[in-house]
């Protein structure tokens, strides 16, 4: 396998970098399109947020972003390594090594308990943290010997934060995080993220269909039919608790 170095990813650097991705899926004789020559620069240690309808091409950008897809044209980096060249193999080290994923259905497994759920990362992770370090993190270390069905959304929710960032991933990828939660519970887990971002320096790329939330972003980007229409730098993010659903 080649290493992917990380060079270029650290304080001051790129994350990812991205020139004229794109993306076409293929069903019979139709083309659908769902990325249409993206350049991107993700700076290491932001919040980002990425907005815009369904169908805009944001989860499909995440997923090439996380290595679990692979773009039909262009060309992806982290740090200095060309993701676009890495094989199956080294996309999956790269995952396991570098990537927290974070979705909107919590993905627990329901014999097991929150600490249990988070050792599953944990025991596969190259530097991990303790799980329960992790579950303190996001404030349910006193529910650690709890099953899934013994929390509430919110808490499960947090427990899948908790499992993402207990490998201590440079990336945390969340798409809709907070989609399945009310708007006292969903700031809750946007706090959890920034924690994230703030206490480990780990970068965090949010797709939510909600606006409010990017006023907690460095900065936004605005999808439209498959492309970044625009970008916007918050020059003073907002603090999670300040946020409006």
């Amino acid at each position: 396998m080649g290493r992917v170095s990380t060079a270029g990813a650290g304080a001051g650097g790129l994350a990812f970098s991205a020139e004229g991705l794109g993306k076409v899926y293929k069903t019979g004789d139709t083309e659908v399109r769902a990325l249409r020559g993206v350049d991107l620069a993700i700076p290491t240690g932001e919040i980002l947020v990425l907005l815009g309808p369904s169908g805009s091409g944001k989860s499909t950008l995440l997923n090439i972003i996380g290595g679990l897809d692979r773009p039909t044209s262009g060309k992806l980096h982290y740090g200095e390594t060309e993701l676009t060249c890495l094989n199956d193999a080294d996309l999956t080290r790269f995952r396991r090594d570098h990537v927290g994923f974070i979705f909107q259905f919590y993905n627990l497994i329901p014999s097991l308990t929150a600490e249990e759920n988070v050792r599953l990362v944990t025991d596969i992770a190259v530097d991990p943290m303790p799980a329960a370090d992790a579950l303190a993190l996001v404030g349910l270390l006193d529910r650690r010997d709890h099953y899934p069905a013994q929390l509430s959304g919110g808490e499960q929710q947090r427990v899948a934060v908790a499992r993402a960032i207990a490998k201590r991933p440079s990336v945390l990828l969340c798409d809709e995080p907070t989609g399945a939660l009310d708007s006292a519970t969903g700031i809750r887990v946007l706090e959890a993220l920034a924690q994230a971002n703030r206490e480990l320096g780990t970068t965090v790329v949010i797709i939510t269909h909600n606006a409010g939330i990017a006023a907690m972003a460095d900065r936004v980007f605005r999808f439209l039919d498959g492309r970044i229409a625009r970008i916007e730098v918050n020059a003073q993010p907002a603090q999670p608790s300040a946020i409006s659903w």
